[in-house]
């Protein structure tokens, strides 16, 4: 299973992807490339790590969206990849219906929260701020309407009376860690 990593910034959970691919955890799947839209990310540069080719596409025009040439060299770029999977992994844009037509059904991504509840930025923070006892991490499928396309699996992560946001900031990253390398392993196996 070809799998394409989209990603903005330090790129943790692509790095535990790759780590979990060199330690021969991650199934079937196989990823084959790794794209951002900041010429400087991090991620940019688990590609040398890793042995994985690596590369910034511009997004332009726009900041926060893809969109007209930015799309089209996203959708190009991607497609000579073949990809099975394209994993958002801290990928920034929001993405329009020509992006996700291009590849129905194949895009997956990563959210802080165990939706639906806490949808949209900052789902550790609504969590904290509501003072919720559990929350979690939630792999999804991609959709128009944001962080509401199908679950794929999910993992909780307790709140307990000791912790502050950024001691559950760093418990909900760790689930993600593990979460994501384990969902690819088992689509790897369902698509095999």
């Amino acid at each position: 299973m070809r799998v394409v990593i989209l990603g903005s910034g330090r790129g943790s959970n692509a790095e535990a992807i790759l780590q979990a691919q060199k330690e021969g955890r991650l199934g079937h799947a196989e990823v084959v490339q790794i794209f951002s839209d900041k010429p400087e990310a991090p991620i940019l540069e688990l590609g040398t790590r890793f042995g994985v080719p690596a590369a910034y596409i511009d997004p332009a025009p726009f900041k926060t969206k893809l969109e007209r040439e930015g799309e089209g060299r996203y959708i190009d770029a991607i497609r000579a990849c073949e990809p099975d999977v394209v994993v958002l992994a801290g990928f920034m844009r929001v993405l329009k219906p020509g992006f996700l037509d291009a590849f129905a059904g194949k895009i997956i991504n990563l959210h802080p929260s165990l939706l639906p509840s806490f949808p949209g930025l900052d789902g550790i923070g609504q969590a904290w701020r509501q003072g919720v006892k559990v929350t979690g991490c939630t792999v999804h499928y991609v959709t128009p309407e944001v962080d509401e396309g199908p679950i794929v699996d999910q993992s909780v992560v307790r709140v307990e009376a000791d912790d502050t946001l950024e001691s559950l900031e760093m418990k909900v990253h760790a689930a993600e860690h593990e979460l994501l390398p384990l969902v690819l392993a088992r689509l790897s196996e369902t698509a095999s």
